[in-house]
């Protein structure tokens, strides 16, 4: 563990260097990934200085206890190791799980799809309520969100909106909100005041470049239309919409926010290309063994993962039962309290699967 803080330390000067000259050289991308690793090498090492000193500490209390020369020293000495070993049991442990492998994608912007299920306008309404706690969650943390393609219901909500975030460990974090939330509460149009039922799928990827997904021209179908709005209506003159259509694989992205035709095509492939990553994610982590496919940030898009249930102020995350009445600071972006525990299980996972003797599967 010594030997790792230690490497670190020294990879935090390379880094520092490598500011320098890469500040000079006026290469953005280049300064924004070394800033990014900097961070993570930071905060890891704030927990790593913790454990090294402690060590130190106990150390010497247990060479003082050792020795036995002094009856009043060693007496000390013992308070101090009783003292310091539980602190120092904690910082291993959120040692190990800050230097876990990091998944590469964590870093990547996150592109987000929100659909309205069962329900009717009432899912509508939940999907717009949704997006709106996002929009809040990511301005608490500083990211951008961009909207890239919605379709709205003639009640205020949303049929389907799919957006971007953008911002350090962006992705890391809305992995988790993939599967079904669903509501119960009394809708606005209900006249007796019955509780309903209603959901909601999301899906998150992780945004690919060009270099990740290479997508082939001669491999699309791009059809051009005019927009509509809510009940079918024109909102535009010219044949703006953009229908992108990938033919190997039949996944079909539209787009139409964007007066610009261009636009509209750049922002739908921006959708294809991670569409097209995530289902090579599937194909690989339906290769891997039922634990890996047990982590809650893998789980099935089509499985039930949350319910938010208004008469009693109540969030329950079914996938690690977890439970907090605390419904309206959630839907105004306090979402950490639940993605933490989350992610929080995930790292335990590994560690477990880390503790344990690999085996393979046949």
């Amino acid at each position: 563990m010594l030997e790792i803080i230690e490497r670190l330390e020294n990879r935090l000067k390379e880094i520092d260097q490598q500011l320098v000259d890469t500040a000079s050289s006026n290469d953005r991308k280049g300064l924004v990934e070394l800033n990014r690793e900097r961070r993570r090498i930071e905060n890891t090492l704030e927990t790593g200085r913790k454990y090294r000193k402690y060590k130190e500490t106990i150390d010497e209390a247990r060479q003082i206890i050792s020795s036995g020369e002094d009856a009043d020293l060693v007496a000390l000495a013992r308070e101090e190791l009783a003292e310091c070993e539980p602190e120092f049991e904690k910082l291993e442990t959120e040692l190990k799980l800050k230097l876990l492998p990091r998944d590469p994608d964590d870093d990547k912007a996150a592109i987000v799809e929100i659909r309205a299920g069962t329900g009717g306008d009432e899912a509508g309404l939940f999907a717009a309520d949704l997006y709106k706690m996002y929009q809040h969650f990511a301005d608490a943390k500083g990211w951008t969100i961009e909207a890239l393609s919605t379709s709205p219901t003639a009640v205020g909500g949303f049929k389907e909106i799919i957006f971007s975030v953008s911002g350090d460990d962006s992705y890391g974090h809305m992995k988790y909100e993939s599967g079904v939330h669903r509501v119960q509460r009394v809708p606005q149009t209900e006249t007796q005041g019955r509780i309903h039922t209603s959901a909601v799928t999301v899906a998150v990827f992780p945004e690919a470049e060009d270099v990740d997904i290479d997508i082939k021209e001669n491999e699309l179908k791009i059809d051009v239309y005019r927009a509509s709005g809510p009940g079918g209506q024109s909102v535009n003159t010219t044949d703006s919409a953009v229908r992108v259509t990938h033919i190997p694989t039949g996944l079909v992205v539209t787009c139409q926010d964007e007066k610009s035709q261009l636009k509209n095509k750049t922002k739908a492939l921006k959708v294809l290309r991670a569409r097209l990553m995530d289902n090579i994610k599937k194909e690989q982590q339906a290769k891997m063994t039922e634990e890996r496919r047990s982590m809650v940030s893998t789980g099935d898009r089509s499985a039930k993962i949350r319910t938010y249930n208004f008469p009693q102020g109540r969030v329950t995350d079914h996938r690690i039962s977890l439970t907090l009445y605390k419904l309206d600071g959630i839907l105004a972006g306090d979402v950490d309290p639940l993605i933490e525990p989350l992610r929080e299980f995930d790292r335990q996972k590994h560690l477990e699967r880390q503790a344990k003797p690999t085996t393979e599967t046949k």
